[in-house]
């Protein structure tokens, strides 16, 4: 048995890992789905980047003694990446599923689109609005998919996306598999390629698009099971 602790990515709650946690459950592992403080059902808690960071780290100290393995989807790669250098021998394993990794000092915009997410946080009272339908077209979603994602989605708090990383532990010494889905671009971005020549790290390619926990619920639940643990 393993105990995961699975964070989706921006606009998503707990609820977004219904699927992939069903398939973990029967397979005998123990899932704890986080809904970061700002969206979902905690839509009303004031949160930025930090709070991300600690709800995480929570999250692993409430999961039990046993190892833990940290799942971060897109946006949620960069507070797991930093939790995950906090929570030291807890850690088992993280897995970034095709998402954003943290740089100690760098916010999530400061990647180079981040200029229309900072204008969409200005435009919309502090917040990233979901996006339109239509803008997930290309990923692998049935209709009905995208329906169920767009129905879990909360704006995502403008802090959480604009407050600067801070690691206490290069990201290159943890135990990591990059889960890189290859509709949404074929290469990883710069900084997981050089992350990648790091012998604790490996990657792992899906055949489906940026949100394979509605996509491909079966296959990223076998890729997570499957992930190397220590003996």
């Amino acid at each position: 048995m393993t105990n995961y602790v699975l964070v989706a990515g921006a606009w998503l709650g707990g609820r977004a890992w219904d699927e992939v946690a069903e398939e973990l459950r029967r397979g005998g592992h123990t899932v704890h789905p986080v809904t970061l403080s700002g969206l979902a059902e905690k839509s009303d808690v004031p949160a930025g980047q930090r709070t991300h960071v600690q709800d995480i780290v929570d999250a692993v100290e409430h999961a039990g003694p046993a190892g833990v393995v940290l799942v971060g989807h897109s946006y949620a790669g960069v507070p797991v990446g930093q939790a995950a250098a906090r929570v030291g021998d807890r850690l088992a394993h993280v897995v970034f599923v095709d998402s954003e990794v943290p740089a100690d000092g760098r916010a999530f915009v400061s990647s180079p689109w981040g200029g229309s997410v900072v204008a969409a946080i200005a435009e919309n009272g502090g917040s990233w609005p979901p996006p339109p339908a239509q803008e997930f077209e290309g990923q692998d979603l049935t209709d009905a998919q995208i329906g169920r994602l767009l129905d879990g989605a909360t704006p995502h708090p403008g802090a959480a996306l604009t407050e600067p990383a801070e690691l206490t532990r290069p990201l290159g010494e943890l135990p990591a598999t990059y889960v890189k889905c290859l509709l949404d671009g074929p290469e990883p971005n710069d900084d997981v390629v050089e992350l990648l020549k790091s012998d604790r790290w490996r990657l792992v390619e899906m055949e489906t698009g940026h949100w394979p926990m509605f996509s491909k619920p079966r296959e990223l639940a076998r890729i997570l099971a499957e992930v190397p643990l220590p003996s």
